[in-house]
C-alpha cells in the first residue's frame, strides 16, 4: 500500500521504520508548503512535480524537470504504483500521467531555486556536503524523548534548518492575518454599500413622490403637443398604452404586448416608439431580464 501526505503505510516492516528527519518538515523546508506526497511500501517518496515547482516559482513544470532532474528520479504516477502492484490513487486531481519526482529530485529543483526562502535549505544542504566532505560522515544530534510504549528513536532538526521552518510558518500566519484582515474591511465595504443603495433607493422613492405630476395620458399627449411634436394616430394609440406605466417609474412591455392591447401591427408599434424616442417624449433606460426594453419619461 502507498500513503497520501500523513497516512503511515500499513506494511509493518515500513511503519516500524523512522525517518531521520521527518520527511514532511524535510520537504516543507524545502518548499515552503506542504506539497502532496506518496509513499510506496518500501518507504521510498514521490512527489507531484507541479506542485513542487508551482512552490518554488517555477512557469514550466516540463521544461523544469527537463533542466534539473534526470530521469532516474522522475517517473509518470502510472509506472510508480505498478511497479509496486498498486492502482492510481483515487481523485481526479491524481492523473495517470503525472510527473511525480522522487526526494532527490525534489532536491535538485530546490537547489535550482532562486527564490529567498529556499536559501536556509539550501545553506543546509551545502553543510552536510562540507561535512562528509571534511568528516567522511555526518550525523544529526539525538533528540531527548520520554519513555513511550513503543520504543522509537528521534532526531533533532538541524538548527538551520528549524530556523528555515520557523520563519516560514511566520510568514504563513502573517499571511493569514493579512487575509483576515481583508476579508473583515470588505464585509465593512459591503455593508456601507448596502446602506448607501438603501439610502439612494429611499431618496429616489421620495423624489419621485414629490416630483411626479398627477397627469392623466391625455394631458401628457397635450404637452407633448403643445411642444410642436408630431402626435399621429398610432403615436396616440401606443402613447395612452405607455402613460399609466410611465407616469408611475417605468414602462416595461414589449412590441408583441403593445401590439396586443392597440390592435396595431408590430411594424407601426415599432415605429411609432421610435417617434416617441425621437421626440424626446420617452427614454429607454434598458432592459428587463426577460429582454423586455423599459422606458421611462426624460
Amino acid at each position: 500500500m502507498y500513503e497520501q501526505n500523513n497516512d503511515r503505510p500499513s506494511d509493518e516492516s515500513t511503519a516500524q521504520r523512522q525517518d531521520a528527519i521527518d520527511i514532511n518538515d524535510f520537504v516543507y523546508a524545502a518548499t515552503g508548503a506542504r506539497v502532496r506526497r506518496l509513499t510506496m511500501p518500501d518507504g521510498t517518496h514521490w512527489f507531484p512535480a507541479a506542485d513542487v515547482c508551482r512552490e518554488l516559482g517555477y512557469a514550466n513544470s516540463r521544461k523544469t524537470l527537463s533542466d534539473h532532474v534526470s530521469e532516474e528520479h522522475r517517473e509518470i504516477l502510472e509506472t510508480v504504483t505498478g511497479g509496486y502492484g498498486l492502482s492510481v490513487p483515487a481523485g481526479r486531481e491524481w492523473r495517470r500521467d503525472m510527473n511525480l519526482i522522487d526526494l532527490q529530485g525534489l532536491i535538485r529543483l530546490v537547489n535550482g531555486c532562486t527564490k529567498p526562502e529556499s536559501q536556509p535549505f539550501k545553506s543546509w544542504v551545502s553543510e552536510v556536503i562540507a561535512t562528509i566532505q571534511r568528516d567522511g560522515s555526518y550525523s544529526l544530534e539525538t533528540a531527548a524523548l520520554q519513555p513511550t510504549p513503543t520504543t522509537v528513536t528521534a532526531y533533532a532538526v538541524p538548527q538551520q534548518l528549524a530556523d528555515a521552518l520557523v520563519r516560514l510558518e511566520e510568514r504563513v500566519d502573517r499571511q493569514d492575518e493579512a487575509l483576515r484582515q481583508i476579508d473583515n474591511k470588505q464585509n465593512v465595504i459591503a455593508d456601507l454599500l448596502r446602506d448607501i443603495t438603501r439610502t439612494l433607493r429611499r431618496t429616489g422613492d421620495r423624489t419621485r413622490q414629490v416630483e411626479a405630476p398627477e397627469l392623466t395620458p391625455q394631458q401628457l399627449l397635450s404637452n407633448w403637443k403643445s411642444r410642436n411634436l408630431a402626435v399621429t394616430e398610432d403615436v396616440h394609440t401606443v402613447a395612452a398604452h405607455l402613460a399609466p406605466a410611465l407616469l408611475h417609474g417605468g414602462a416595461n412591455y414589449s412590441v408583441e404586448e403593445i401590439s396586443v392591447h392597440t390592435g396595431l401591427s408590430p411594424d407601426r408599434v415599432r415605429h411609432s416608439l421610435e417617434l416617441l424616442s425621437e421626440q424626446g417624449c420617452v427614454r429607454q433606460v434598458g432592459r428587463a431580464p426577460d429582454d423586455t426594453p423599459f422606458y421611462v419619461l426624460p
